[in-house]
C-alpha cells in the first residue's frame, strides 16, 4: 500500500509498505480522503519537530470505510463509512474530572502517533463514529474540522437573536460562521484579505475588512448600539485580540478558538467595564462529532464550497508547496487511494 510520510525539513516521501492487520480493539480503514489542516502545514514547517518522531505519517481530517476488524471489536462491519475523532484518551486520570478530550495525557492521533494520509489505516475502534451509506465521503472529510466549529458554538451558548463576529475567515473562521448562522443568530465576518472577505459573501456571509472600515462601528450600527454577544477569535495575531475586547458589548461572551503559543495583551479593563467572559476551547467532545455528521449528511450549508481542490495522494510534497505559494485557499483533499 501507499502512504506518505512526513520526513523534516519540509520533506515528505511516499513510500509503499505491506498492509498491517489491526490488533486487538483496532479497525483498518481504506482511507477515502483526508483534508490538509492547518496543524499538517505547522508540522510541514518544522514548528512540530520536537513533537513529531520522524518519519511519519500525518493526517486527521479524513473519511473511509472500514476494511477489517479487529479481535474483540463489535457493532462494526466491513465496507461501513466512518470518520475517526483522532483523539487518544487512553491515558485520562481521575484528575481530569470527565473531560477526556483535554485530559492531561491526551494523545493526538496524526501527530502523536501514525495518521490517516496512508490508503490504509489502523485505528483504535472507539475513535470512530459511523456514516449513512449515503454520506458523501469528500465532505465527511471536513466533520473534523466541522466538530472544532460546532464545539466553539456550543461552548459560546449563541442563540438565535444574538449576534456573533467572527474575527478571521479562514478555513475554520469559515466553519464557525456556518455552524453560528445555522443557529439563527446573525454573523459578521472580519477579516483583512480580500479573497477570503468575497469568499465570505459568495457564501451568504455579512464580511467586512478592519481595515477599510470601523468595525465597532459597523456593528453598533447593525445591533442598534449593542455590539456583539459572542465574539470568536480565529485569526491568532495581537490586532484580533485588541479589537474583541472592543467589539463585545454589554456581558459579551469571548471564545478563545485561535491558538497562542506565546503570552499576549489582553485589555483586561474591559473584562471589568463590560463584565465580559473569556472561554476556552479545544477540539471537541463526541457530541460535537455527531452534531457535525447531522449538519454534514442534511449538507444545506456551503459545504461543497470548503473544498478549494483535491490531489492524488502521491502528489503530496506539491500540495504543501501549493498551499505554501496560496495560503488563500481553503480546505484541499488528498484522494488517499490515488
Amino acid at each position: 500500500m501507499t502512504a506518505a510520510q512526513y520526513k523534516g525539513e519540509k520533506k515528505f516521501s511516499v513510500i509503499e509498505k505491506e498492509i498491517e492487520q489491526p490488533k486487538e480493539g483496532e479497525v483498518r480503514i481504506k482511507v477515502a480522503y483526508t483534508g490538509v489542516c492547518g496543524t499538517d502545514v505547522h508540522i510541514y514547517h518544522g514548528m512540530m519537530d520536537q513533537r513529531v518522531a520522524m518519519p511519519l505519517t500525518i493526517g486527521h481530517e479524513m473519511s473511509g470505510v472500514i476494511d477489517a476488524v479487529g479481535e474483540g471489536v463489535v457493532g462494526y462491519e466491513l465496507g461501513q463509512k466512518v470518520v475517526v475523532r483522532p483523539l487518544d484518551d487512553r491515558g485520562v486520570k481521575p484528575s481530569d474530572k470527565g473531560f477526556n478530550h483535554i485530559c492531561e495525557d491526551l494523545k493526538f492521533i496524526g501527530i502523536d502517533s501514525p495518521g490517516s494520509m496512508q490508503q490504509y489505516w489502523n485505528v483504535p475502534a472507539f475513535t470512530l463514529h459511523k456514516l449513512k451509506d449515503t454520506t458523501d465521503l469528500k465532505l465527511a472529510a471536513l466533520i473534523e474540522p466541522l466538530s472544532v466549529a460546532v464545539h466553539d458554538v456550543r461552548l459560546s451558548g449563541l442563540k438565535s437573536d444574538e449576534t456573533a463576529v467572527v474575527i478571521g475567515g479562514g478555513p475554520i473562521g469559515l466553519l464557525v460562521a456556518m455552524v453560528a448562522k445555522s443557529t439563527g443568530a446573525q454573523v459578521i465576518i472580519s477579516e483583512v484579505n480580500k479573497n477570503r472577505i468575497a469568499k465570505a459573501k459568495e457564501l451568504g456571509f455579512d464580511a467586512v475588512s478592519p481595515l477599510e472600515v470601523d468595525l465597532v462601528s459597523y456593528v453598533k450600527e447593525k445591533t442598534e448600539g449593542s455590539l456583539a454577544d459572542v465574539v470568536f477569535e480565529v485569526a491568532g495575531v495581537q490586532p484580533a485580540l485588541d479589537i474583541m475586547t472592543e467589539v463585545a458589548g454589554i456581558r459579551g461572551r469571548i471564545v478563545m478558538v485561535a491558538i497562542h503559543g506565546q503570552k499576549k495583551e489582553i485589555d483586561l479593563f474591559k473584562f471589568f467595564w463590560k463584565e465580559l467572559k473569556l472561554i476556552g476551547a479545544r477540539v471537541y467532545e463526541k457530541e460535537d462529532y455527531e452534531t457535525a455528521i447531522a449538519l454534514v449528511t442534511l449538507n444545506e450549508l456551503p459545504f461543497e464550497a470548503m473544498i478549494t481542490d483535491v490531489q492524488p495522494l502521491t502528489s503530496i510534497q506539491k500540495v504543501f508547496e501549493d498551499i505554501d505559494n496560496n495560503p488563500e485557499g481553503l480546505k484541499v483533499l488528498m484522494d488517499c487511494q490515488q
